[in-house]
């Protein structure tokens, strides 16, 4: 045995002792999943106690009626790849990923085994789907990167700091679903005559360097894409925001919950939640492609007043007003 299959069987031992055991007599199905960041990470905790919640809502619950292995890349990117081949190895009946760089990694490693993704960016670039709607091959779940989003954070920018024309983007050039994000970002500055400044990062190491060089460069207000290696990076970009003086604006409410200014998008715990439903079908012998890709429709924007006041800024009362959740 490879000294890193030895690694990662240690890691499932650790994360479910009796997952190993239940595999061999198969007495129950197996679903595994492969996160991007370690076991003990609070959001690997939190979302996958949302995707537990969701199952036991449907009256399944952990080693009665499935068994859990749970794989984690230790926030290294680059074993994903291996990490998903393992894990295939297993012979699991569904698959949970968390995100898209996951997707991409275990699409790579089977077209059999079903996927769900619980936050699937670009399916269709990505060759996951035919359409919006129909799956193709082996991949389904939930996509929270809707088209128009980073253009409305966009938007929000301009709204924190109405007279900006030089703004900065956290880009995470790693991840799959980050490249479109850019993409849609840049067209709509240049639409309304905004110069769009990318600083590109590929590890949370590079957060640091990465906010010198927008200051630096003159930046008045950053918006952050939303990737896996961002989200988990989330106290060290607020910590980053806030040493700068540099308003920032986020996809995920995990940031400003995290210390960040202001978040519009998608609830990430309703989309782990909401894996439960597709998990449970695919059990029950529905197959990937019959399983429809789902579009979160309640997008939500916080605000964190705590972290304006530290920035001397001045929240519009419009925006405040439309505020689902207002932290202070």
């Amino acid at each position: 045995m490879r000294r890193r299959e030895f690694i990662s069987l240690l890691a499932t031992i650790a994360v479910s002792p009796q997952t190993v055991l239940g595999q061999t007599a198969r007495k129950r199905p197996v679903v595994a999943s492969l996160w991007f960041p370690s076991r003990d990470a609070p959001l690997a905790t939190r979302y996958l106690g949302q995707f537990l919640t969701g199952m036991k809502e449907l009256n399944y619950v952990e080693g009665r009626d499935f068994e859990m292995i749970n794989w984690f890349a230790d926030f290294h990117a680059e074993r994903l790849p291996g990490l998903a081949a393992e894990l295939v190895q297993t012979d699991p009946d569904v698959i949970i990923a968390p995100a898209t760089i996951n997707a991409v990694a275990l699409k790579q490693a089977t077209d059999k085994i079903p996927v769900v993704v619980a936050a699937l960016g670009d399916p269709e670039l990505l060759g996951f789907t035919a359409n919006d709607a129909r799956p193709r091959g082996n991949v389904t779940g939930i996509t929270p990167y809707i088209k128009g989003l980073p253009a409305k954070q966009l938007e929000l920018a301009r709204e924190v700091i109405p007279h900006a024309i030089r703004i900065g983007l956290l880009d995470d050039a790693t991840d799959p679903k980050a490249h479109p994000q850019r993409k849609e970002i840049e067209v709509a500055g240049r639409a309304i005559e905004i110069k769009i400044i990318p600083a590109e990062v590929r590890t949370s190491a590079d957060i640091g360097s990465a906010y010198d060089a927008l200051r630096a460069d003159g930046v008045e207000v950053v918006v952050v894409e939303q990737s896996s290696m961002l989200l988990n990076a989330r106290s060290q970009i607020a910590e980053m925001a806030a040493a700068k003086m540099l308003p920032t604006v986020y996809g995920y409410r995990e940031h400003v919950e995290a210390g960040g200014l202001i978040s519009y998008g998608v609830n990430l715990d309703w989309c782990f939640h909401r894996t439960a439903y597709y998990v449970d079908k695919l059990l029950k012998g529905a197959k990937p492609s019959e399983l429809p890709l789902e579009f979160p429709t309640n997008l939500q924007l916080l605000i964190n007043l705590k972290t304006a006041k530290a920035l001397k800024l001045d929240i519009p009362l419009a925006l405040l007003d439309r505020a689902d959740e207002v932290i202070e």
